[in-house]
């Protein structure tokens, strides 16, 4: 009788935590990704893999254009989690916030853009754009500190050598050069192989192989929702760190199928290559860390283009614990 009543009790117990494992439901996160770009597959990846459901969260991922309206949300409390660029976060801090913004897990490792010539250019070099016409990206923001910053390691002077355009909008940029404007222009993929293959431009370097590894887009919440929800963002970046070891082993055509549904108007062929050089040049970090030495090259890219008060706490805006915890598998 003692063994029936043993064997009942384990039988209902077990019952009793498959059932509370199925009347679970997944803890919801809200994202705010500065902008739609397949410089950003691994995240997209680890969405559509089933990556961050694994660890059990629900993403709400929305799509909020420019890093200020990005700040803005996450301060507000509109989104838990911020994808945008690492100055952000020194913006903020710049300012005096007293809940700062702390970057836990790294995306992206290098600037995203490339110089497209409106010529063919087999020998280029960079005092080629001496006299020129350059349309360039937003004044404050990464991709135009980085664009000068390479000018000026090429001892060319941005607003003294070239006629620098900076008063057009991110989404107009690649339609304005498209239309007439400048003999150069500083663009993201795809945009950058579908000029090459419409014969609108053509790829004569990269801004990323330039300027070196900074991190360049980043995982950001603030202070105090770390404080409240630690267990949640280590989830967050396990499922992160799945999509990027996931991109990191499979071909640019792989991911491609994967993210497609993310680009719905880009041509299948465009957006491979698109992936593949990326892929080629270490643009998708293979890890969330991001190292001291990344933090300083930002700073110093910041600094030349007059963009950094002073210098920003690493131990103070970057957390790697999250990171390490899950690239370590703990």
């Amino acid at each position: 009788m003692k063994r029936f009543l043993a064997l009942g009790l384990a039988a209902f117990l077990v019952l009793t935590a498959v059932l509370t494992g199925c009347s679970s439901t997944p803890e919801k996160i809200r994202i705010g990704e500065v902008t739609r770009s397949l410089f950003y597959a691994p995240q997209y990846v680890a969405l559509e893999k089933g990556f961050f459901k694994e660890e059990g969260l629900e993403v709400e991922l929305s799509t909020i254009p420019g890093g200020d309206k990005v700040m803005s949300a996450l301060l507000s409390g509109g989104i838990e989690v911020a994808l945008v660029g690492s100055e952000t976060s020194i913006y903020v801090s710049q300012q005096g916030a007293a809940d700062p913004v702390v970057n836990f897990a790294q995306l992206t490792q290098t600037d995203g853009t490339f110089l497209v010539s409106r010529n063919k250019m087999d020998d280029f070099t960079f005092d080629k754009l001496k006299g020129s016409v350059f349309l360039g990206q937003r004044k404050g923001g990464m991709p135009q500190m980085v664009g000068e910053y390479v000018l000026k390691k090429h001892q060319i002077n941005p607003q003294g050598d070239l006629e620098l355009i900076q008063n057009i909008e991110f989404k107009n940029i690649a339609s304005s050069f498209a239309s007439g404007t400048g003999e150069y222009v500083q663009l993201f993929e795809p945009e950058a192989s579908r000029f090459e293959q419409e014969g609108i431009g053509h790829v004569v370097a990269s801004f990323g192989k330039e300027s070196g590894t900074v991190p360049y887009t980043v995982f950001m919440t603030k202070q105090s929702y770390i404080d409240s929800n630690a267990a949640t963002i280590q989830k967050f970046t396990n499922a992160v760190y799945k999509g990027q070891q996931w991109v990191a082993s499979h071909s640019a055509k792989e991911t491609a199928d994967v993210i497609a549904t993310y680009f719905q108007q880009i041509d299948p062929t465009i957006l491979e290559s698109a992936v593949q050089r990326y892929l080629e040049q270490g643009s998708y970090a293979t890890d969330p860390i991001l190292e001291e030495k990344e933090w300083n090259q930002l700073q110093d890219i910041m600094d030349a283009a007059g963009e950094l008060k002073q210098r920003a706490d690493y131990t103070k805006l970057v957390n790697t614990t999250f990171a390490t915890q899950s690239k370590e598998g703990k």
